[in-house]
């Protein structure tokens, strides 16, 4: 009897520290004087990428626009934002383990990627197509046949490219990239034939490369990509005062004059404009701006 007695009591103090930790989310650890770490990539122009030594695009001033209202709601005016540089092999497990709280940068909302982590409402809506030289020959995954293509490392493009060799396309030799720039400079070098990814990086790592009229993009689109920003599962309160502020953002048309700033208009390092402007499939999303995707 003394040793179930024991037991129960060890039992419930388990529970204790486990509902204690779990409830101790982002806010209540801001609320106690810590810092927001913010994830953010290297080279996913113009979602988020490195100029003059920090972090810069469209995803990270929406996750500038995010911190500011956290510490608005936790009274912590002072509140730093930490940044952690992730790569596209990395970025879950970076929220899955706590090590940051929001991945800022062009990760896909997806049911695979849902259960680990969990995502706000798409800031960008796109697909999957291929860069090749222009003077290619190339003008869909159909004329890979016997060639190379290169994808970013833990990518749903690379992902899709894999399931098509299986399902279609068994001569394409698939390589990995271990991120989108090296992926780039694989096609200018000749070592691969063409790059697979978001329509969108493709068009923004072109225009960074010394000629980017060495490029094209072409093919129809391989996948549906509703890019999001990423957040811990397990965190409702954080994550309901982060779905309130992109519903916000979005239903108040303040979210377009960022996204014009990005993609309308000339942008660091050179200070070229991408001119994409919203996708009809966004300007439908955002009427009903939503953390759910049918993906």
């Amino acid at each position: 009897m003394r040793f179930m007695h024991q037991w129960k009591v060890l039992a419930v103090m388990m529970l204790c520290c486990t509902t204690g930790v779990q409830a101790a989310g982002v806010l209540e650890r801001v609320r106690s004087g810590g810092a927001l770490v913010i994830a953010h990539r290297e080279s996913s122009v113009p979602f988020s990428y490195v100029d003059g030594g920090k972090p810069v695009g469209y995803a990270v001033d929406l996750c500038l626009r995010l911190a500011d209202l956290v510490r608005e709601k936790t009274g912590a005016k002072d509140m730093p934002v930490k940044w952690l540089q992730v790569t596209s092999a990395d970025r879950l497990e970076a929220i899955k383990s706590g090590k940051a709280d929001l991945e800022c940068g062009s990760t896909t909302n997806n049911a695979e990627r849902r259960k680990d982590v969990a995502f706000t409402v798409p800031h960008f809506i796109t697909g999957a197509r291929l860069l090749v030289a222009a003077t290619s020959a190339v003008t869909g995954l159909e004329d890979m046949q016997g060639k190379r293509l290169v994808s970013t490392k833990g990518s749903t493009p690379l992902k899709a490219a894999e399931r098509a060799r299986r399902e279609r396309y068994t001569q394409i030799q698939i390589l990995e990239a271990p991120d989108h720039e090296a992926a780039v400079i694989m096609v200018e070098k000749g070592q691969a034939d063409a790059f697979l990814m978001d329509d969108v990086l493709l068009y923004a790592l072109a225009s960074k490369r010394p000629d980017p009229q060495a490029f094209k993009v072409v093919g129809r689109f391989v996948t549906t990509e509703p890019l999001a920003i990423m957040l811990p599962k397990d965190d409702p309160e954080f994550k309901a005062l982060v779905d309130q502020e992109m519903r916000r953002l979005v239903l108040s048309g303040e979210i377009h004059a960022i996204y014009d700033k990005w993609f309308m208009r000339p942008i660091p390092p050179n200070n070229r404009a991408l001119n994409l402007p919203e996708s009809y499939l966004l300007r439908d999303f955002w009427k009903y701006p939503t953390d759910r995707v049918p993906f």
